[in-house]
Formats: C-alpha cells, sequence, structure tokens
C-alpha cells in the first residue's frame, strides 16, 4: 500500500524558503585540523558551528551536519550536535545526515532519536537493506528521508551502475521507493556529477526533491549540474556543500570567510539553475 500524501514539516519549511533563500544548504563537517586557533574538542566544534550558522542563516536553505564529524567525539561529540542543531533558526531546516539504514526496530530507534531527540527534520538513509528497513524513517510523521541513489565516490560504481534486468542498480532504487517518493516523504541523494543518475530520476520520479553532495571541494562544478538537471528537478534540489564553505577560512574572520563563500556559490547556483528552471511550474520543493 502506497503511504498516504501528506505535507512532512522539512517539505513545508522547503518550500516557504527555497524562493528567497535559494538552493544551498550548507554541510556541517568540521575537520579538528581546520578548525581556527582556539576552537578545541567538541566544546570547540560546537562553537565554531554556532558561527557558522550565525553568518550565514540568511544565505542558506538548510543545514546538514554529518553526524559522523561529532560522533567522533562520544558522548561530548553528541552533545555538541544537539547544541548546533538547537542553534538553527527555527524556520531553517536541518537535515541529519548520518545514512542509517538497519532493520525495522532498529530504525524506529533511528527516527525516535534523529527526529523527536535531535530536532532535525530529515535525515539520510541506506537503501541496501530493502525499504522496509528504512520505513520507520519514511513514515514518522515528523521527518522526511533523502534515500541514497548514486553517489561520486569512486568506489560507487562497483554496486550502484550494476546492470539488473538491464537498468542500473540506482534506478531500481527509484522504483523500489516510488510510493515515499511519490507520497512526498522521501527526495534522492545524487552526486554532482552523476549525470546518468539525474536522467533516470527524471524519468522514474520527476518531483523527488534531491539532496546534491559534491559540488566544490568533491570537484563537481555547478555547470555540470545545471546541464543534468531537468526543469523540475532545477526546481527541487538541494545543493549541500561543505568544506569549500566552512573551512574557507582558519584565522579569526573564519566566519565572516564562511559567508562570502556561502554568498559566491548561492548566487552562482542560482544564475545557473534559473535557466534549468524555467518560467513554468511550481517554484519549489
Amino acid at each position: 500500500m502506497s503511504p498516504l500524501a501528506t505535507v512532512r514539516p522539512f517539505v513545508a519549511a522547503i518550500k516557504a524558503r527555497r524562493p528567497s533563500h535559494g538552493c544551498l544548504c550548507i554541510g556541517l563537517d568540521p575537520e579538528p585540523n581546520a578548525l581556527p586557533p582556539g576552537f578545541t574538542g567538541p566544546e570547540g566544534v560546537a562553537r565554531f558551528c554556532r558561527q557558522i550558522i550565525e553568518a550565514t542563516a540568511d544565505l542558506v536553505l538548510a543545514y546538514k551536519p554529518n553526524l559522523a564529524f561529532f560522533e567522533r567525539w562520544g558522548a561530548g561529540g553528541v552533545a555538541a550536535l544537539s547544541q548546533v542543531i538547537a542553534a538553527v533558526p527555527r524556520d531553517i531546516p536541518v537535515i541529519a545526515d548520518g545514512k542509517r539504514g538497519d532493520i525495522g526496530n532498529t530504525s524506529r530507534a533511528y527516527a525516535e532519536g534523529l527526529y523527536e531527540t535531535l530536532g532535525a527534520g530529515a535525515c539520510t538513509v541506506s537503501p541496501y537493506l530493502g525499504a522496509d528497513a528504512v520505513a520507520p524513517l519514511l513514515d514518522h510523521p515528523s521527518g522526511f528521508a533523502f534515500v541514497l541513489c548514486r553517489t561520486s565516490n569512486p568506489g560507487a560504481a562497483a554496486l550502484q551502475d550494476l546492470l539488473v534486468y538491464g537498468e542500473p542498480l540506482h534506478a531500481h532504487v527509484v522504483r523500489l521507493f516510488a510510493p515515499w517518493l511519490d507520497a512526498g516523504h522521501a527526495g534522492l541523494v545524487i552526486g554532482a556529477r552523476e549525470r546518468a543518475a539525474f536522467g533516470w530520476a527524471a524519468k522514474l520520479a520527476p518531483l523527488a526533491p534531491i539532496l546534491v553532495p559534491g559540488i566544490g571541494a568533491q570537484g563537481g562544478t555547478v555547470e555540470d549540474l545545471a546541464a543534468a538537471l531537468s526543469p523540475d528537478q532545477a526546481r527541487r534540489v538541494v545543493v549541500s556543500a561543505s568544506r569549500s564553505i566552512i573551512h574557507a577560512g582558519n584565522g579569526s574572520d573564519f566566519a565572516l570567510a564562511a559567508r562570502e563563500a556561502a554568498r559566491e556559490l548561492r548566487d552562482h547556483l542560482e544564475r545557473a539553475l534559473g535557466a534549468a528552471e524555467g518560467a513554468d511550474g511550481d517554484p519549489a520543493v
């Protein structure tokens, strides 16, 4: 049975924010060796991220803390993550990037932790165990999940491009999660350089939001992304950049450097994707 189509809080927030703030999502992936002097340990990480948020909140569509960069610090890191999410203004959605995916009762625990305890509006999930394994993260009324579809890391093709009944495996991921994609409870993760995957997604789930990592430090370009997107996709992408923004500077003016990098990328995205969007259609997710 297909999930009942309802507007999730994350989708409502994106839809409200997109017309005035564009599609840029800042990934909060703080590297200890790239932090400015005086920002050490989990307390320093939390303070660093809070200052990044304060400097960029008027420029972004969303924030995406990567859970591993906080969990590396143990209990102190989890506390820092909670502080960072709490520092995000309430009208800005938060994507908890943990790529969760496990059997049902474990996924229910993940859903409670991410959506209820931490207060994230969305998360990322791995489809490898099948739809039933991540359904609790998709069906939770307060949540929204981006399903890994085609990533840009060097080893991704070994699994994600395998042909299954004549189609790449990542296309079957779209088909498998079509009920949630169609209901507005899920989106896809597609790396910025994966043009073929955008084509499959445009064919199989044209209205699905797409979280796009890989711009900047990972080698993806705005122009290549714009050329790969259909008009519907261009209106619904959430484009994530992390290191190229948050570590744009490591002196006392790091927050100002991050703001300038975010502003430049946001404006670049708006210029490039504006033509791809076209004049007609719903301008938001």
